[in-house]
């Protein structure tokens, strides 16, 4: 999978995503990250990429034509590297944009300008904005079955309307808060993405089982030694029985969505005992003692 993000900060995105597992896969050659500096573009000498916005304001704007200067370049890579990977023809997007994506709580505009536009080449060009679909983990496995996306990191005070309008097929939002740029939440989307193509992991079985997955949060998880602090590892992690251990480990993740996210539960297929577990109040302060 092939991830390209437009920024004013490559040093930021490539160091911080040439670690750990995300490292490990590139190095592998199942991914490859690739950080366009929208400097790069500028059409002055000092390669200044931001001006003051019309109509008044504070701070600076990002102008459109470097933006769109970098996206065309990116644009030309995608389509020289799907000329080589699918000769008779561009594969087409199998994502579908950010707008359809059910989440709870998400009051976002559904029309936002250029959501789900898809240009030619089926490039997903996400930017990452307050005003997107908040980014979830049915997200990520849609995203995953791409082979390319496109991250667009704003900073100042936004970029130019007119070229998101031109290049943007998806608005997304990592969450009801505000950051200095789009770099951290690109490198966060590519993290979890990233997770989810197959060979990424050593455990390709483990994705499967993390936190969401089942709208439920992952149950606790112990290691040595067994006693540590006086605090003893549950007798049924110790037994062997798999079948024992798949029961505790179900009906605890039902028991802390309860505690900590109970509007996940809203979504999550239980079985009466499971529910009947969610809704005893003493099961939780028990557990959470």
């Amino acid at each position: 999978m092939h991830f390209y993000i437009m920024t004013l900060f490559p040093e930021m995105v490539m160091q911080g995503l040439h670690t750990s597992i995300t490292g490990r896969a590139i190095q592998k050659g199942i991914l490859s990250v690739e950080a366009v500096n929208i400097r790069d573009y500028a059409f002055n000498r000092h390669n200044s990429v931001d001006d003051y916005p019309y109509g008044g304001g504070a701070g600076m704007l990002m102008q459109a034509e470097p933006v769109y200067q970098a996206y065309q370049a990116v644009e030309e890579k995608i389509c020289a590297l799907r000329r080589r990977t699918f000769p008779e023809g561009i594969k087409p997007s199998t994502a579908k944009p950010a707008e359809e994506y059910e989440t709870a709580g998400d009051e976002q505009s559904e029309n936002l300008p250029g959501a789900g536009k898809v240009q030619d080449t089926g490039t997903r060009v996400i930017y990452l904005s307050p005003q997107g679909k908040t980014f979830s983990q049915g997200m990520a496995e849609e995203l995953a079955k791409e082979d390319e996306l496109v991250f667009l990191c704003g900073h100042y005070e936004g970029i130019d309307e007119r070229v998101l309008e031109e290049i943007v097929t998806d608005y997304v939002s990592i969450g009801d808060y505000v950051v200095t740029g789009g770099e951290l939440p690109a490198m966060i989307m590519v993290d979890a993405i990233s997770r989810l193509v197959p060979g990424v992991l050593h455990n390709d079985v483990s994705a499967q089982f993390e936190s969401f997955q089942d709208h439920l949060l992952e149950y606790p998880q112990y290691s040595r030694p067994e006693i540590w602090h006086g605090k003893r590892v549950p007798e049924v992690l110790l037994s062997g029985h798999h079948a024992n251990v798949e029961k505790w480990r179900r009906e605890q993740s039902v028991i802390r969505t309860a505690k900590l996210r109970p509007d996940l539960l809203e979504k999550a297929e239980l079985t009466e005992h499971e529910r009947e577990l969610a809704q005893l109040k003493e099961n939780v302060e028990k557990y959470y003692k």
